[in-house]
C-alpha cells in the first residue's frame, strides 16, 4: 500500500470518525437516545454517572480490541483504534455545543443519518469505531452472507432495551431503534450501494445474434444456458446478462428487434459484483 493510498484510507476514516461523533452531540445524547452498542452504553452510564461519554467508549471498547486482534490482525487494530480514539476525543471536545434539535423525532432521524454516513465511510476500508462494529464483523465471520448493516441492527437490540429501563422512558426506546434503522439503512447503502439492477433472461431461437448485439450495443458480457421446453421438450438456448437499469430496455428492445418471437424476462438484481459493476465489499 502506497502512501497517497493510506493518506487517503485515513482521510476517508477520519471523516466518517467525525460525522459519526458529530451525531451524538448534535442529536443524540441531549435527547438521550442511546443507539445501541457500546456508545449507547456509554450514553446511558453518562446519564447516570455523568461520566464522559468519549471515555467510557475508549474504555469499554479495550477487551473488545484485544480480542478482534487475535482475528483480524494489527492493520485491523490500528485503523480501527485510529476511528475510536478519534471519535471518543471529538465527541467529548464538542459537548459543549448545542443541539441541532430538542424534537427526539428529528433527531432520531437526523441522528440517525449522520451516524450510519460516519459508520459507512469507516467501514469501507475495513475499520470500525468499535463496541458492536467488532461484535457484528466477528458474527459476520460466521454468517458471511448477511449484511453488515442488518447485522449490526441486531446485536445493538439488546442495548436499545436496557437504554429504556435506565431513562424509564419506553420512548427513548422507540426513538433509538429509529435512529438504529436509519443508520444501518444508510450504511447498506455506502457499502453495496442502492443495489438495484438488472437481470435479463431471453430465450429465443436467434440466441446468438441477440447476444453479439448486446455485447456490441451495451459492452455487457452475457452467458448462454441451455435449457429444454418443458411442453415441446426442443432445446433452447438462454441469454442470461447482467444490466444497468437504464440498459434493461434496451436489451429487451435489441432482443424484439431480431426476434419478435422473443421470450424476454427481467428482474431486479442486488449486489452484483464484478467486471463492470461493484467491487466484492470488505464486509
Amino acid at each position: 500500500m502506497n502512501i497517497r493510498t493510506i493518506f487517503w484510507k485515513y482521510a476517508v476514516i477520519t471523516t466518517g470518525s467525525v460525522l459519526y461523533a458529530l451525531s451524538f452531540n448534535l442529536f443524540l445524547t441531549p435527547n438521550l437516545i442511546a443507539p445501541g452498542g457500546v456508545s449507547g452504553i456509554a450514553i446511558v452510564i453518562n446519564y447516570l454517572t455523568s461520566f464522559p461519554v468519549g471515555v467510557m467508549i475508549i474504555l469499554l471498547n479495550i477487551p473488545l480490541f484485544l480480542l478482534s486482534y487475535l482475528k483480524f490482525g494489527g492493520e485491523f487494530l490500528f485503523s480501527s483504534f485510529f476511528a475510536t480514539a478519534l471519535s471518543s476525543v471529538i465527541i467529548d471536545l464538542t459537548t459543549g455545543i448545542p443541539p441541532f434539535t430538542e424534537d427526539p423525532i428529528l433527531a432520531a432521524v437526523y441522528g440517525g443519518i449522520l451516524m450510519g454516513a460516519g459508520l459507512g465511510l469507516v467501514f469501507i476500508y475495513g475499520a470500525t469505531t468499535g463496541g458492536s462494529d467488532i461484535l457484528s464483523r466477528l458474527i459476520k465471520l460466521r454468517f458471511p452472507h448477511v449484511r453488515m448493516g442488518r447485522m449490526m441492527l441486531f446485536v445493538d437490540a439488546v442495548i436499545i432495551s436496557a437504554s429504556a429501563v435506565a431513562f424509564r422512558d419506553i420512548n427513548s426506546a422507540l426513538y433509538a431503534i429509529i435512529t438504529l434503522y436509519l443508520s444501518s439503512k444508510v450504511i447498506d447503502v455506502i457499502l453495496y450501494g442502492t443495489d438495484y439492477e438488472k437481470l435479463a433472461y431471453i430465450i429465443s431461437d436467434r440466441c446468438d445474434e441477440i447476444s453479439r448485439k448486446i455485447q456490441e450495443d451495451l459492452e455487457r458480457g452475457v452467458t448462454l444456458l441451455y435449457g429444454e421446453g418443458g411442453y415441446t421438450k426442443r432445446q433452447k438456448k438462454i441469454i442470461m446478462c447482467a444490466l444497468k437499469r437504464q440498459q434493461a430496455s434496451k436489451a429487451a428492445q435489441i432482443a424484439s428487434e431480431i426476434d419478435p418471437d422473443a421470450f424476454v424476462i427481467v428482474v431486479e438484481a442486488h449486489e452484483i459484483l464484478g467486471d463492470g459493476f461493484g467491487r466484492n465489499p470488505n464486509w
